[in-house]
């Protein structure tokens, strides 16, 4: 299939400057395109992913793409699709955060020699060069503010309230960075989120009046969920690329919970899967929705693509060990991941009897409740069903040293914390 027809019926393209010359380009043979990606944060989030995995489409197709970190742009803040003007950032946070954002970029993205291989780059290299002389000289002269006052991200700012000239000058900036890439690169094509039109286009016509060469940019849908909850947040926050901030345990299971009617557009969206198998796991889907066939194979495919197989194996272990109740079985790290959010308590490091240790944590609210508990069955310590009212935990209870995994029922769980 050819790029922009696979991108249509993906539902991944909304936006085109000149599909059909786009297309016809794309007949020629490879280009090279970009996407930017501001440093807003240490750690993309999950609301990136649809870009960047847009870019690794058009280099399985032989194209080469370069992801541009905005260690410049960031400084500044893009006004597209916010109310308010965004709050500057430190230099030495946003340097610093860039420098992650281009390792976490390096790992969607194939750097091995050849005429698609990817690059990285950072626009600080060549914008925080530029005067103030040669901004307004050089670049301001190309631009018609009747022309920037009707780009929607501006349009929407005044009539919200207003916006400054710091925030207004972010088109200049990023177009800049187009006509750089094409002048550096040959680049041609710019890529981005559907609320970045405003500023792909102002990059195009730089491009075509300074440099006098062809320039095309498409957009990609903004995410959003079919129940209107906003994607890629959850009770406990954003979904980051970062194992730090998102374990790959719950990386997993942030995707193994999307909605049914969701599951096939994220699948079309998320992953490389051949359109054959995903229209038959849709009729799995359809068919046996318990069965949760889509978001079992959509988890595992995102999991391996950000945590690798490792992270994906972790991801795995934990799951089953939860859902079998084998939490002996996890390592320290992983008890970290799973329970990350969950209830917890601190214990001193002394023996105390298992109805206390109930009561004290919040898992039962008294010492009756707690007793008639463990003889209903309804309480498990580290996966094995507590039976004696009288039963003191000790340190074989506490799984290396440190925890004790309490359930009640059967999706409550309490950590008690040793030490």
């Amino acid at each position: 299939m050819k790029m922009l027809e696979e991108l249509i019926a993906r539902g991944l393209m909304t936006q085109a400057i000149d599909a059909e010359g786009l297309a016809a380009r794309l007949e020629q043979g490879p280009l090279t395109l970009y996407c930017g990606f501001d440093p807003t944060a240490d750690s993309l989030h999950v609301g990136h992913l649809l870009p960047a995995l847009v870019l690794r489409r058009f280099q399985l197709a032989g194209h080469k793409p370069i992801a541009l970190v905005g260690g410049a742009t960031g400084l500044i803040g893009d006004p597209s699709g916010k109310a308010q003007e965004r709050s500057l950032q430190p230099a030495g946070s946003v340097a610093d955060w860039s420098a992650r954002l281009q390792g976490q970029l390096s790992r969607l993205l194939d750097f091995s020699q050849g005429p698609a291989q990817a690059e990285v780059l950072n626009n600080h290299d060549w914008i925080g060069q530029l005067s103030a002389i040669e901004f307004l000289r050089d670049l301001g002269k190309h631009f018609s503010v009747n022309v920037m006052l009707q780009k929607e991200s501006v349009r929407r700012r005044l009539e919200e309230g207003g916006i400054s000239f710091t925030e207004f000058s972010y088109q200049l900036l990023q177009s800049y960075d187009f006509l750089h890439l094409q002048q550096a690169k040959g680049c041609q094509l710019q890529i981005g989120g559907s609320d970045q039109w405003g500023n792909i286009t102002a990059g195009a016509d730089l491009v075509r009046k300074v440099a006098g060469q062809p320039a095309w940019g498409l957009t990609v849908p903004l995410v959003t969920k079919s129940d209107g909850a906003k994607f890629g947040k959850t009770e406990s926050g954003a979904i980051w690329l970062d194992p730090a901030k998102t374990s790959p345990y719950q990386f997993y299971q942030f995707w193994l919970n999307t909605p049914d009617a969701d599951a096939v557009k994220f699948l079309n969206f998320f992953t490389f899967l051949g359109a054959d198998e995903i229209a038959s796991l849709a009729a799995e889907l359809a068919q046996h929705p318990e069965r949760r066939g889509a978001q079992t194979r959509l988890a595992e495919e995102l999991t391996r693509l950000i945590h690798g197989e490792p992270g994906l194996a972790s991801a795995r272990r934990v799951t089953a060990a939860l859902f079998q109740g084998q939490v002996a079985e996890l390592s320290r790290p992983e008890i970290e991941q799973a329970f990350e959010g969950a209830a917890s308590h601190s214990l001193a490091l002394a023996d105390i009897s298992l109805v206390d240790a109930l009561v004290a944590s919040g898992a039962c609210a008294s010492k009756r409740q707690a007793r008639e508990d463990i003889a209903q069955g309804a309480i498990l310590v580290n996966g094995a069903k507590a039976q004696d009212p009288a039963a003191l935990l000790g340190a074989k209870e506490r799984l290396h040293g440190a925890f004790t995994v309490i359930r009640r029922g059967k999706k409550s769980y309490t950590l008690l914390r040793w030490g």
